[in-house]
């Protein structure tokens, strides 16, 4: 049996594909005691770590959040096969489900509007100090629009 649960590489897949994968594997590993999971990924290893944090605190294996992810840490640090989950966005998803799990968080299913952005003060990403921000907006990981650069 294989399962794509794909999504674009460099992202950390939303809360709703953590929800179907982690109860996938669930099901599968608990059908029958022979049953093994096997994660395959083209793209950065890291999103794996996501998926098997997430697994590990889904499936009680690890009691929190944090726990499975300095548990997948240190596995990974002893067999260097799997890169750790590293990226700030990564970390916060598996924070996020982790919410999902206890129910301190929801989710919303409503669309959401974007009417304006602000920032306050200028980034000095140029060498003569300020930058040229420009926006893109994504839709269902669509662009659907881009500000003028």
């Amino acid at each position: 049996q294989v399962l794509d649960f794909g999504w674009p590489d460099m992202h950390t897949p939303a809360l709703e594909k953590i929800c179907s994968i982690c109860k996938a594997m669930d099901t599968w590993l608990n059908t029958a005691t022979h049953n093994v999971v096997v994660l395959h990924n083209k793209g950065n290893r890291g999103r794996l770590g996501v998926v098997v944090a997430a697994y590990m605190h889904y499936s009680n294996i690890s009691a929190s959040a944090d726990q499975a992810l300095d548990r997948f840490a240190m596995k990974r640090f002893y067999e260097d096969k799997v890169v750790p989950v590293g990226q700030p966005s990564q970390k916060r998803y598996i924070h996020y489900f982790s919410g999902l799990l206890s129910g301190s968080i929801k989710m919303n299913n409503k669309p959401l509007f974007l009417h304006h952005v602000i920032m306050h003060g200028i980034p000095n990403f140029e060498s003569k100090g300020g930058c040229r921000p420009f926006l893109k907006i994504y839709q269902a990981m669509q662009p659907v629009y881009t500000s003028g650069i």
